[in-house]
């Protein structure tokens, strides 16, 4: 079947389509909100040195809010929880905003929107895919995740950019109020989906769920590991990357914006060939090739100081992640099981966010002592190595 009638097909159904426009909509507004709260807190004294403690609130309570999530989204009907959420979190973004108009921002509030922002952050993500598997068939899942991955990308490259320009035209604060607005957006469209999105009720007599059952399930346990391995290379990635532009490559922040539009062009194009569905029962050994296939990208940073080259690797990495993404999500909707979708998800996904900054820690000794190589072969092979037991596992069930 060609690909755009699978992506036509999906968004056919009303109610994924809602989800869907609501999401990207909101994504595109977080993407904008890190840098506008960025830009608020460099204006103020010392800045520089508080711009860490925004980023640790940013990131920190990710955790906790993903381990929150879950039972949340799997006792609550999921329209409801995403509704709440995006309330919280748009209030929360309109306050800096409404101040400003009042009079002054407080120094402390782009802490506390940021560490609220990090708090309820893993509720659409666990909420969105949880979703999916009762939104459209299962012949259509792998277009309906590529569709979430090229929202993802879309917003990663588009966000920021067009932050970083409204900030000079309306100042921080209206992009923070777009945002809030973005959030506005989800919270409607997650209301009027009309298919009810409750976890079915426990039979009588029926054991219940427990989460232990996911670590038990070898697929799910590989899938999940070779993914926090992958993320810790992508964390160092993305240490290399702003040291190369500052040290070693011409052009500085402009060869930083190459090499980072590379890899979400990369991930554009991966996502939306991955949404073709052709793994099937072969998802496991696509997804090792496709590990092992981007694993070779982190060696262009090698390619220093050719721009061009290092920004190939880059897109290289996107291109062949992306797909990763998308067919192992839909290996996780067929096996976590309905009562357990929404804090299976939001589990597996709280672990795999969490290791870039173990990348980040790893590759900064290496380059400080000037260890390029030794950095690009730790990636590389940080990578590659998953791929192995994930092409294996993919065989045996072949």
């Amino acid at each position: 079947m060609p690909i755009f009638t699978r992506y036509r097909r999906a968004l056919a159904g009303r109610d994924f389509r809602l989800l869907w426009l609501g999401s990207s909509l909101s994504l595109a507004g977080d993407g904008m909100t890190f840098v506008a709260l960025a830009w608020l807190v460099l204006s103020q004294p010392d800045g520089t040195a508080r711009l860490g403690l925004l980023t640790v609130c940013y990131t920190l309570p990710v955790f906790a809010g993903g381990l929150l999530a879950g039972p949340l989204l799997d006792r609550f009907d999921k329209r409801h929880v995403l509704a709440a959420d995006s309330v919280v979190r748009g209030v929360a973004m309109a306050a800096i905003p409404l101040a400003a108009v009042a009079g002054e921002v407080p120094t402390v509030l782009p802490f506390v929107v940021a560490a609220i922002y990090g708090l309820f952050k893993m509720v659409p993500l666990a909420a969105f895919p949880a979703a999916i598997p009762d939104l459209v068939g299962e012949e259509d899942r792998d277009a309906a995740n590529a569709l979430e991955s090229l929202s993802f990308s879309v917003a990663g490259m588009v966000g920021p950019a067009l932050g970083g320009l409204l900030i000079t035209v309306v100042g921080a604060e209206a992009v923070l109020a777009f945002d809030a607005v973005s959030y506005a957006v989800l919270a409607v469209c997650a209301l009027l989906v009309r298919r009810p999105l409750r976890t079915p009720a426990r039979r009588a007599g029926a054991p219940a769920a427990r989460v232990s059952v996911l670590l038990r399930d070898r697929v799910l346990v590989i899938t999940t590991a070779a993914f926090m391995i992958f993320n810790i290379a992508a964390g160092m990635l993305m240490v290399v990357g702003p040291w190369l532009a500052k040290t070693q490559l011409p052009g500085g922040p402009q060869a930083l914006g190459f090499m980072l539009a590379a890899m979400s062009a990369g991930e554009l194009a991966g996502a939306a060939a991955a949404g073709g569905g052709w793994p099937g029962s072969r998802a496991l050994r696509a997804i090792g090739l496709a590990q092992f296939a981007a694993s070779l990208g982190f060696l262009g940073v090698l390619a220093s100081p050719y721009v061009w080259a290092v920004a190939a690797g880059f897109l290289v990495v996107g291109l062949f992640s992306a797909p990763m993404t998308v067919w192992a999500q839909t290996v996780r909707m067929a096996r976590i099981p309905v009562e357990l979708r929404g804090r299976g998800f939001a589990l597996l996904r709280t672990l795999m966010q969490a290791t870039p900054p173990l990348g980040a820690a790893i590759v900064t000794p290496l380059l400080d002592a000037g260890g390029l190589v030794p950095a690009a072969l730790a990636m590389a092979c940080l990578a590659l190595v998953p791929a192995v037991p994930l092409m294996t596992a993919g065989a045996r069930a072949g």
